[in-house]
């Protein structure tokens, strides 16, 4: 049954990814973040569709995530970005508005519509998301000036390739993407989970036996009941959101668990084995 959610939404999250490059952003030459922003732009220089351009991008990225991250998050992100080939190829490009501003504003809240999903059932559109990934795993500094530096190099390009109104839209795009992408799901690179349970033991190694991350465990006692319980706390990248409630959904359903936003660590954030 979780399987065959997952794929569904995959297809979903794929469609709306699509529809948004063939019927607003590609038209317009307004380019989306990430892998397929470089897709689109590098279409426009070779003879090769976006859709086969993403593909080709992705496969070497989702070779190091499955070695690296695990095989379920990067199988789940591979086949979203197969899909989203498929439908790319099979949905015409049509231009179904010539204002610029209204084509970057609707192709960016559909395709974070559809990258929004996605990420909600423990995958993501692949590409830039899984290098995220992976260096948050392997480095203790912020992933988010990745994300940074490659989506302004999609700006610049797109302004040299075509005009600066056009990089100008694009940043439009990204803006919109990334508050509907915070409002669907978190565009927060890292999160703190603070979770009270009254099986801490449990439940620290069956989220130990998922994810990668250290957990500081702090006394607790109802307010109310004055039951005697643990906090366990945890760091995790958004990626690994999916994973974490699912484990706290299997080990504990009744423990409590706060999710915050969190702006930046100091100290070691990873736990190796």
């Amino acid at each position: 049954m979780e399987i065959a959610k997952q794929l569904i939404v995959n297809v979903v999250g794929a469609v709306l990814i699509a529809i948004a490059l063939n019927v607003f952003l590609i038209p317009a030459n307004v380019f989306a973040s990430g892998f397929t922003g470089v897709a689109q732009l590098i279409a426009t220089v070779v003879p090769l569709s976006t859709g086969i351009l993403l593909l080709l991008l992705n496969i070497p990225v989702a070779v190091l995530g499955w070695i690296k991250i695990g095989k379920a998050f990067t199988l789940y992100s591979f086949i979203n970005v197969v899909l989203t080939t498929f439908f790319l190829e099979i949905i015409p490009i049509i231009e179904i508005s010539s204002d610029l501003l209204l084509n970057a504003v609707f192709g960016g809240v559909i395709l974070a519509l559809g990258a929004g999903v996605t990420l909600k059932v423990g995958a993501s559109s692949g590409g830039l998301d899984i290098i995220a990934l992976i260096l948050s795993r392997k480095s203790d500094r912020p992933v988010g000036i990745y994300f940074f530096v490659l989506n302004a190099l999609i700006v610049v390009t797109s302004g040299l390739l075509f005009d600066w109104e056009r990089a100008l839209y694009t940043l439009v795009t990204l803006y919109v993407s990334s508050r509907v992408i915070d409002a669907i799901y978190t565009r927060h690179v890292k999160l703190t989970a603070f979770i009270i349970t009254k099986n801490a033991d449990k439940l620290k190694e069956a989220i130990h036996n998922q994810i990668t991350r250290g957990i500081t465990r702090l006394p607790a006692k109802g307010g109310y009941s004055q039951e005697e319980k643990e906090m366990l706390m945890i760091v995790i990248t958004r990626y690994e959101l999916y994973e974490l409630k699912k484990v706290i959904q299997q080990v504990d359903p009744s423990a409590f668990t706060n999710i915050v936003e969190t702006a930046g660590i100091f100290g070691l954030f990873r736990k190796e084995g």
